[in-house]
């Protein structure tokens, strides 16, 4: 197959990526770790935490682990929210020849069981603020060892204390637990200090991540990411954004602002990742959700990379002190996650005076597969090219190539692809094709110059008297509005048309009525686009990283 969208690369960047330069990911790091060990490589609640100390404190983590007769290859899972244990953590457990398991910190009982039984996680490193959950389930699971941080306890002395104290007394953020052998995180320190961390060979083969994808498929199912799949990703990543980076003034050493959690593939490649591979430092935000706190974090700093996903930026956007921060070394902002939408990317670059690049791919790819040129200046309402060493197509239902500006499901094949998902052989073979191309699940299609656009989710398509209606255009044209703030839309049984499409909003202004919204649909759409129905609500379902859930409305509707 002729890979047409080679001819749109910027100069400078390669068709093809080197993986076989490192021989683990554990290798990246080190080669990191004494290349920029004087830097700070981390910040959170302004304590700085430097290279040197991640490579010092992950080999105490890495020791204790050992320590505890862990096999090589066995699960360690991570619960924890963007603070300064998290890459120390996950580092020491690679470091370690284990494989991270990212639990999201807000996960119910069930959701946690679900997954610790499913990888088989033998130890957890926890934040004591979702202690009760584990609780709740650890009696259910094959989880032997458990070790319990605190906000407060990396961020040293006095404020340290202070912090715990407001966190467990004032806000009372730490619910009672009760895990009997459970570990002090600091306490791993200090007993992993007076270990060795023993060398472990890793090759490209050996599992570095099993990262669960959100279960939009039904159950939650394990990613299962090879050492090889995510230094590809890294080195494909790094060599797509050299231009930007190349680009006068040079900044050395960059400053990212990782706002999306660890826990999820996005801001663990982008952010913890990509940071070690240039030296870069991260500014850890905890909490993006307190978005004045967020804002006001951001003001001690001149960044660099903020990776969002649309919600996020569109956060920030009407957040009025946002705009006044310093943006005068902002280089890259990618979006991703979901679709970036032209009304928050032309306010974006209103503001900061840099474009939203939309890129795209899923924990499957850890993650991306596809992304917008880094020097791009105008909103390409695309998803971008593939990047070095990546190969898409785009296949009907018999799983054929269709031509050119054809939709299609958008099928992925490159080094970053994941290996299957974990002990799941059946679903594996539903995504993968003979071929090794992984079936995204997306609606897209592909444009003469090799630029992707995505019109949608398979099911999340909307059926209209036989015409296909694509929620993206629908919500992208309606969060256009003055009077929106978001919106979200899906199809409900319509005894006319078989669906109809209904509108949830969440109004900017409170003057905002159906009849007003309703006008300026028709005014947009053809009739069978427009919203029937149109509900405001307060708020919309998100997941952690503020990607909005339209399943969780469909399911609403469904219950009703």
């Amino acid at each position: 197959m002729e890979k047409l969208w080679l001819k749109s690369y910027p100069p400078g960047v390669p068709a093809e990526i080197d993986v076989t330069q490192y021989r683990s990911l554990v290798h990246l790091m080190e080669e990191s770790f004494k290349k920029f060990s004087s830097r700070n490589a981390y910040v959170c609640m302004d304590k700085f935490m430097t290279y040197a100390e991640v490579d010092e404190l992950s080999k105490k983590v890495g020791a204790w682990l050992q320590g505890r007769g862990l096999k090589k290859g066995a699960r360690v899972a991570v619960m924890m929210p963007n603070i300064l244990q998290y890459p120390v953590a996950i580092t020491g457990v690679l470091r370690a020849g284990y494989c991270v398991v990212n639990v999201n910190p807000l996960y119910t009982p069930r959701e946690l069981e679900h997954q610790l039984n499913d990888s088989g996680a033998e130890a957890i490193i926890i934040l004591e603020n979702f202690a009760t959950t584990l609780e709740q389930v650890i009696g259910k699971t094959k989880v032997k060892h458990v070790v319990v941080a605190s906000m407060g306890e990396m961020l040293g002395g006095a404020k340290g204390m202070l912090v715990n104290f407001v966190v467990r007394n004032v806000k009372k953020m730490v619910p009672a637990f009760s895990l009997p052998n459970a570990i002090r995180f600091k306490q791993v320190l200090s007993e992993g200090g007076r270990m060795t961390l023993k060398p472990v060979d890793l090759n490209h083969d050996d599992l570095a991540f099993l990262q669960y994808t959100g279960g939009t498929t039904g159950v939650s199912k394990g990613a299962t990411l090879t050492h090889r799949c995510v230094i590809a990703n890294v080195l494909q990543n790094d060599a797509w954004a050299q231009p930007a980076l190349q680009q006068e003034p040079k900044i050395d050493p960059l400053t990212i602002v990782c706002a999306l959690p660890l826990y999820h593939i996005f801001a663990l490649t982008a952010c913890m990742l990509m940071g070690t591979r240039w030296g870069a430092m991260n500014i850890l935000i905890p909490n993006p959700r307190d978005i004045p706190g967020f804002v006001k974090e951001l003001g001690k700093y001149k960044f660099n990379l903020l990776p969002a996903v649309n919600t996020l930026y569109n956060g920030l956007l009407n957040n009025p002190d946002f705009a006044k921060l310093d943006f005068s070394q902002l280089k890259i902002c990618n979006g991703g996650g979901m679709a970036v939408q032209q009304a928050v990317n032309d306010k974006w670059l209103k503001v900061t005076g840099c474009p939203i690049i939309e890129g795209y791919g899923l924990s499957e790819t850890a993650p991306t597969a596809t992304c917008n040129p880094a020097l791009s200046t105008e909103f390409s309402g695309t998803i971008g090219l593939p990047i070095p060493s990546t190969e898409i197509v785009i296949l009907d239902d018999n799983g054929t190539p269709v031509p050119l500006g054809q939709p299609g499901e958008i099928a992925i094949r490159g080094p970053q692809v994941m290996v299957g998902y974990w002990n799941r052989p059946d679903e594996t073979a539903k995504v993968m094709t003979p071929d090794g191309f992984f079936k995204s699940g997306d609606v897209g299609i592909m444009d003469e110059r090799g630029f992707v656009k995505i019109v949608d989710r398979k099911k999340d398509m909307i059926l209209v008297s036989g015409f296909n209606v694509y929620p993206n255009e629908i919500e992208a044209v309606v969060a256009a509005h003055p009077g929106v703030l978001e919106c979200a839309c899906i199809g409900v049984p319509d005894n006319n048309s078989g669906e109809a499409v209904k509108l949830f909003v969440v109004r900017k202004d409170a003057s905002l009525t159906v009849d007003e919204l309703m006008n300026y649909c028709k005014e947009q759409f053809t009739a069978y686009k427009k919203p029937k129905y149109i509900e405001f609500r307060d708020e919309l379902p998100k997941t952690n990283v503020g990607k909005i859930l339209r399943r969780e409305l469909r399911d609403e509707k469904k219950a009703a």
